[in-house]
């Protein structure tokens, strides 16, 4: 799994097989844990590589996507239901046949989504546009 990080546009590129989105989305599912992600990874674009994905609880809490900076890592943080609909997006991209990627960015409302949540892009194990 690789998680680039873009400071000139302040958005976090997560990339990785089927596989490691299944088990992202439990460890979301189940409020807590880490999943390594390619520290050395090399981006042309000027993506800083992330270490790892750290998620945790919070109670009453939407979803707060950050990126520790000094450790290298891109965190979420939020209470079990709205965890529990992010991993059902992760999910679905995990299990879509057709490609594509997925922006995970607040707007008023959002239904699962902290107003200061950082923006995060996940790409289609099955890269490329969408086929359909």
């Amino acid at each position: 799994m690789k998680a680039l990080f873009y400071p000139a546009f302040g958005y976090t590129d997560l990339s990785g097989t089927a596989d490691e989105y299944h088990a992202l989305a439990a460890l979301i599912s189940a409020g807590g844990g880490t999943r390594a992600a390619e520290h050395d990874a090399i981006d042309p674009f000027g993506g800083t590589a992330l270490s790892c994905v750290r998620i945790s609880t919070a109670a009453n809490s939407m979803v707060l996507i950050s990126v520790d900076h000094a450790d290298g890592v891109l965190q979420i943080v939020g209470a079990p239901a709205p965890l529990a609909i992010f991993a059902s997006n992760l999910e679905s991209m995990a299990t879509d046949e057709h490609g594509g990627h997925l922006h995970i960015e607040y707007y008023p409302d959002h239904p699962y989504l902290a107003p200061a949540s950082a923006d995060l892009v996940v790409n289609s194990p099955r890269g490329g546009m969408p086929t359909r």
